[in-house]
């Protein structure tokens, strides 16, 4: 073993010899043991942990005994790499951090309609086994699977691995099923049947919404969840984006913005905006997330590492956990690669302290190179 300090916490690694080779593995033995070392770090019991694993190995279908000497089973938009798996902790003061898993269930399907086919079914098989209902989904699903679905998924599910071996569940649909000039059409028509007939004049403006999430199962206070892109972002603007009426300030927002982007315009991946609603009588929204793309907005991981060690201090949250998260899915150096850490988020949700999220690759299929050597390569040198 090796142990090296990053953003003042000092890191056990293990060598290269320990972990395991993703070309001699598949893609379920590979996933599922980082899922259990991020659990160790999340702080999960064992047995939760064999539960979570099981469950991740049992979303991804026959794809999850596919060789990863093989090329990913399907192109997925899920990831940079086509991983059909992300993980992602979240941070609040005083708390340890929730682990959560992002998984497409239909990604080694053939077409898009049974890709949401697969998802529906993994979906209504969770339901059956954690007695949560589907009810909100069956009330939209024929918007977002319809006979020929375009856009860039079908259905994807996300856990937030919870103590107790019963996980909070979420599922995230395609506004551009019927095509991406009729997303936001969609979108209004999805907020109407679930009883938010104000919400959609409550968003700001956007170009398009990639997602919409809706939670199933067994939240305090079920959410649906509106996404929204917007390209060339500025700072100014991203502080401006919130309608919730609480939570951080433009001020606040900004100062996020900046310092994890370490730029004051996001000119190449553009930044997301998260609406959440939960009441349906006056439309506001009762949270909101800014999602900044980071890994297109340093030179590696190293650099990101830092800025989000500094954010979550700033924010009275203990970084030591994402600094162990690295090492638990990688044998790389942070400064190595880009994207092992994808997406920073800072997130409110009323009546809760705000939290800041890091979104995780597993990088089963490949890693991105440093920023620097990707021009170079580009250039031809």
């Amino acid at each position: 073993m090796r142990t090296r300090t990053s953003g003042g916490v000092a890191v056990t690694t293990l060598p290269l010899d320990i972990l395991p080779d993703p070309r001699s593995g598949t893609l379920g033995t590979f996933t599922r043991a980082q899922l259990v070392r991020l659990c160790d770090v999340a702080g999960l019991s064992p047995a939760d942990t064999e539960t979570y694993a099981r469950t991740l190995v049992e979303a991804l279908g026959p794809a999850a005994e596919r060789s990863l000497a093989l090329p990913p089973p399907t192109r997925t938009f899920l990831s940079d790499d086509h991983t059909p798996v992300e993980y992602s902790l979240s941070f609040s003061p005083g708390r340890a951090p929730a682990l959560r898993v992002l998984v497409e269930p239909g990604c080694g399907a053939d077409t898009r309609a049974e890709n949401g086919r697969i998802g529906l079914e993994v979906v209504r098989a969770m339901a059956r086994r954690w007695d949560f209902s589907t009810e909100r989904l069956d009330e939209i699903e024929d918007l977002f699977f319809p006979d020929r679905p375009k856009g860039p998924l079908a259905l994807w599910i996300a856990l937030e691995l919870v103590p107790g071996g019963v996980p909070k569940v979420k599922v995230y649909l395609n506004p551009a099923a019927s095509g991406a000039k009729r997303s936001a059409k969609t979108v209004r028509k999805a907020l109407r049947r679930l009883g938010h007939k104000k919400a959609y004049a409550a968003l700001p403006k956007a170009d398009g919404h990639p997602f919409l999430a809706l939670d199933l199962g067994h939240w305090e206070t079920p959410r649906v969840k509106v996404y929204a892109r917007h390209p060339d972002l500025s700072a100014t603007e991203a502080g401006g984006l919130s309608r919730t009426g609480s939570g951080p300030g433009p001020a606040e927002i900004q100062e996020f913005f900046r310092a994890v982007a370490a730029t004051d315009d996001l000119d190449r991946r553009p930044g997301l905006s998260c609406h959440s609603f939960t009441e349906t009588e006056t439309g506001r929204p009762s949270g909101f997330t800014l999602h900044v793309p980071v890994r297109d907005y340093a030179r590696d991981d190293a650099e990101v590492l830092d800025r989000a060690v500094d954010v979550l201090r700033s924010h009275g949250m203990d970084p030591a956990p994402l600094v162990r998260s690295l090492p638990a899915l990688t044998a790389r150096r942070p400064k190595d690669g880009v994207g092992l850490i994808a997406y920073l988020a800072l997130a409110h949700q009323q009546g809760h302290p705000p939290r800041v999220t890091a979104y995780l690759s597993s990088e089963a299929y490949a890693v991105r190179p440093p920023a620097k050597l990707r021009r170079r390569a580009a250039a031809g040198v």
